[in-house]
């Protein structure tokens, strides 16, 4: 199962990293590069969704396809924040909560499995709500400009992102709680 559309998909989100980095270094003007790092997002990310679909469709679901499906969703997200905050379009305090929140939270899974419990952390509403605020967020702050000639995605993409931070430690106080259980029974 390591080369199944599915598969590929996910794994067209890790190399869609250098690729929207890397418009940002294109000697084009900065608003022709706002549109095509937002629409190679958008795609890219699209993906995410698909793959899934796609898998239980196809029956190509695989432990490995669950296991880098959401390596690929922090890396995409993670990478992105790091250009925003490069660009001065997103705050560092708010990358700093969300990839803070990845590593804590998937260091978390990574422990709840090795003892057994990782139904107790298993995804939740809460943290897919947060990952389709930050999904929205990141185009309107990559495109940075009027879209439609009406909507300010970079006040938007700021409130959004905002949002997600705010979602990001809810989430991760979510999953804490689920977890503290096991933990306290552990810490002795």
């Amino acid at each position: 199962m390591f080369w199944t559309i599915p598969t590929l998909m996910t794994w067209t989100r890790i190399v869609a990293i250098p690729l929207i980095v890397g418009v940002f270094y294109a000697p084009v003007d900065p608003a022709t590069r706002n549109l095509i790092a937002t629409v190679m997002f958008v795609v890219f990310a699209a993906t995410d969704w698909l793959d899934g679909f796609l898998a239980r469709k196809l029956n190509q679901t695989s432990s490995f396809g669950a296991f880098l499906d959401p390596v690929a969703d922090k890396f995409l997200v993670c990478a992105s924040l790091l250009v925003l905050v490069h660009l001065q379009r997103a705050d560092v305090f708010v990358a700093l909560i969300i990839i803070g929140r990845e590593i804590a939270i998937s260091a978390l899974r990574e422990w709840m499995a090795q003892i057994g419990a990782s139904k107790s952390v298993a995804v939740h509403m809460i943290g897919k709500v947060k990952t389709t605020v930050q999904m929205l967020a990141i185009p309107f702050l990559l495109y940075d400009g009027r879209l439609f000639g009406v909507i300010d995605t970079g006040v938007w993409g700021t409130w959004l992102i905002w949002a997600s931070a705010v979602l990001t430690v809810w989430s991760m106080v979510y999953y804490l709680q689920k977890a503290l259980p096991e933990i306290r029974a552990r810490v002795r």
